[in-house]
């Protein structure tokens, strides 16, 4: 990698769930002791490439950009994001999304190279069906994971609607022209839809992989062993 300007960084993102970060003056893999922060829930990871934990409406980068490295056959905690959401999976997910207007879960299979695009205040959980950490690469506008807003998980939905007022205002951030504004948020309402995606998540589990996607997993990894650097 000497042949890199000085600056210049290469990541290559393993098919087994590996982060590998080269530069000038080398490579190494990945780690939580320098550069991975925890990502929501224990064991699971984050590396901002744009932006960083402490981004918000008041520090604005306009966006959030992130490696995050989920756990084998491991869950986030239902939550929402302030703002939006984009998530490209490198391997097998399932994203679980409440729809208000069916009243109820839609479970989304992800596949690698899937991205997907989930609207502010969606409540929503995300999986990995593999048997190995699974790389994504997250996009989110305006917050990053040290803010409030960033994932409102049901006991704080629940916390926030004992307040003053059941109906409160959260400052969400959308892509590029608009930042601050102001939508109505119905907590208990909102809490009672991230408690039906834990009840989901709790009977189902993170899922798994088929047959035919295990295959195309070890196909993927001879792939990658042909094609890749030494």
């Amino acid at each position: 990698m000497g042949k890199l300007p000085r600056g210049v960084r290469l990541y290559r993102l393993r098919s087994e769930g590996s982060v590998v970060l080269a530069d000038r003056d080398g490579a190494r893999a990945l780690g939580p002791e320098r550069d991975l922060l925890r990502f929501i829930d224990d064991g699971q990871f984050a590396h901002y490439l744009v932006g960083d934990a402490a981004t918000s409406p008041e520090r604005p980068s306009t966006a959030t950009v992130k490696i995050g490295i989920v756990g084998p056959r491991s869950a986030f905690t239902p939550h929402v994001h302030g703002g939006e959401h984009f998530v490209l999976s490198l391997g097998y997910a399932a994203c679980g999304l409440y729809d208000s207007e069916r009243g109820r879960v839609a479970e989304v299979l992800l596949t690698p190279g899937e991205l997907i695009r989930i609207p502010e205040m969606v409540p929503h959980s995300f999986a990995n069906r593999g048997t190995d950490p699974l790389t994504i690469l997250a996009a989110n506008t305006g917050y990053g994971i040290d803010h409030e807003d960033y994932a409102i998980t049901a006991p704080e939905a629940e916390r926030r609607a004992a307040g003053p007022s059941h109906s409160a205002l959260i400052a969400t951030t959308y892509t590029g022209t608009h930042t601050g504004t102001l939508a109505p948020v119905d907590y208990l309402e909102l809490a009672a839809a991230l408690r039906d995606i834990e009840q989901v998540q709790r009977a189902q589990g993170p899922g798994a992989t088929t047959v035919r996607e295990r295959l195309a997993a070890r196909l993927r990894r001879l792939a990658q062993g042909l094609e890749g650097r030494r």
